[in-house]
């Protein structure tokens, strides 16, 4: 089996930040952003890291291009993050093990957190482990539905969740620990079936499941590694904690 492999997530525009700068390059304390989660990748032990660019492409390529264990995949066209991880597919015809998927604008993530993802996985036998924290501060985050045993049942966005849905506290951060095998195969049945016409990663848990795979989330998370960057106000809060922890 191979080592774990990384998808990082770093194609996006980011209008809010108001600036030219692609995101995932913004610095905190002097390092690009993405490179944060590069470390905690690393540190979960991925020896193989695919990194999705499309705005500002050959920028973000350029600023990473010294690492030996980056790769590139293009995603020309934003379709939505299930899309994105389907650029990875070349990169990762070989690769025969499990598969960590993270977004570039998440500094806070932590390698124990992802370790714990992928030993759930790997012992469990996983298709799909879907990451979660628990937070009150659950507005506008996908809620993860359970059944009364507490098993997985599907990840539910806020604005086609029912009252009671709402008020779930476990949400998706965004992070995931798949079988790498089990992942193209739940891509290719994922549909855009849904007002923005894009391809969801987060379809993939529920195909799976009724696939008959294993399915499952793990809280290894607190909500702070996993809210993304998106502000200039939320840069200079993440380099404020990070500043901190280091200190």
């Amino acid at each position: 089996m191979s080592a774990p492999a990384a998808v990082i997530l770093a194609a996006g525009k980011s209008t809010r930040m108001k600036s030219e700068l692609p995101k995932v390059l913004h610095p905190i304390l002097g390092r690009p952003m993405i490179e944060y989660v590069l470390d905690a990748a690393r540190s979960a032990g991925c020896e193989k890291i695919v990194v999705i660019v499309g705005h500002k492409a050959e920028e973000v390529k350029a600023a990473l291009s010294h690492h030996p264990d980056v790769e590139f995949a293009l995603q020309a066209d934003q379709k939505g993050t299930g899309h994105a991880v389907m650029m990875s597919a070349d990169n990762l015809t070989e690769h025969d093990g499990p598969v960590l998927v993270l977004a570039g604008d998440t500094p806070l993530l932590k390698g124990s957190s992802l370790s714990r993802l992928l030993e759930v996985q790997q012992q469990q036998n996983a298709a799909c482990v879907v990451g979660t924290a628990i937070t009150e501060a659950n507005e506008g985050l996908g809620r993860i539905v359970r059944d009364t045993n507490g098993s997985f049942l599907r990840i539910v966005e806020q604005k086609d969740a029912t009252p009671e849905e709402a008020a779930i506290l476990e949400i998706n951060t965004g992070c995931f620990a798949f079988d790498g095998r089990q992942l193209f195969k739940a891509l290719n049945q994922v549909r855009p079936n849904n007002n923005q016409a894009e391809y969801y990663l987060t379809d993939c848990a529920e195909i799976l499941l009724k696939d008959g795979e294993t399915v499952l989330a793990e809280t290894a998370f607190n909500i702070q590694e996993a809210l993304g960057v998106n502000t200039q106000e939320q840069l200079a809060e993440v380099a404020d904690i990070l500043q901190q922890e280091t200190a």
